[in-house]
């Protein structure tokens, strides 16, 4: 299982649910086409908030903020 999700939510909705049950981010990131990719810090975690966010978790394939600009 991945540590990773992407959730259809802010991401300061993630971070408040993440906060209020314990739940440490490891890496957080808002989505190109809405949504939030959030990686957690085990995969225990992880599940744990796939239950908690439930229809609002994300299948399939997403578009992400390119890091760095292509071709320089």
């Amino acid at each position: 299982m991945s540590r990773a999700i992407n959730v259809s939510a802010a991401p300061a909705e993630v971070s408040l649910l993440c906060q209020q049950r314990n739940i440490p981010i490891s890496a957080i990131e808002a989505l190109v086409s809405a949504g939030t990719r959030v990686v957690f810090m085990n995969e225990t975690d992880t599940a744990t908030m796939k239950q908690v966010f439930g229809s609002k978790v994300m299948t399939g394939s997403v578009s992400r903020v390119p890091l760095r600009p292509r071709g320089r």
